[in-house]
């Protein structure tokens, strides 16, 4: 297939915008770029990436139950916590590491295997297999996302908001 037909047609529908619209174009065409940079980098360091439809695996619950357990449904309707989960680290209802030392304890974990959901997809999860070379550098430009181990027993959490995270929290 010869991609260059798009590239003379992405130019003429660039050029035939006005100059108020181009910031929507580059946005657009910067998050499929890292999405793309993302996915190939994943892909480079042998990871084998698998998306699983969440309702016929429950992982979001397993996650619910083991990472945050201990924390009432009151707290968590005080928390906003259906909106984003990892408010329960950053009202401080659950004790982790953050910033550099949640990093940290990320990259000295085994990882093998994983789990990794969005909190804007709850339909899916994906599990990353041969993850043993991913570091926490390479999350973050993601937004929102929850890495896990398939047992359930640490979590690390890349958000959107700059001055949240990340954030890694281990039962005990």
């Amino acid at each position: 297939m010869d991609f260059s037909m798009y590239r003379q047609e992405i130019n003429q529908m660039i050029d035939s915008l006005p100059d108020g619209e181009l910031g929507k174009v580059y946005w657009s065409v910067e998050v499929i770029r890292r999405k793309y940079l993302f996915t190939k980098n994943m892909l480079d360091k042998g990871v084998v990436i698998l998306t699983l439809l969440e309702k016929e695996h429950g992982i979001m619950g397993l996650w619910d139950s083991s990472f945050a357990k201990n924390i009432s449904d009151e707290t968590k309707s005080k928390i906003h916590y259906n909106q984003y989960k990892w408010h329960i680290f950053s009202y401080k209802k659950q004790e982790c590491f953050e910033k550099e030392e949640a990093r940290n304890a990320f990259d000295a974990m085994t990882k093998n295997e994983l789990y990794v959901m969005y909190q804007n997809l709850p339909d899916i999860v994906f599990e990353y297999n041969n993850a043993t070379d991913i570091v926490a550098s390479d999350f973050d430009y993601e937004q929102d996302i929850y890495i896990f181990d398939m047992n359930f027993t640490w979590t690390y959490v890349y958000t959107h908001e700059s001055m949240c995270g990340p954030y890694f929290y281990k039962n005990v």
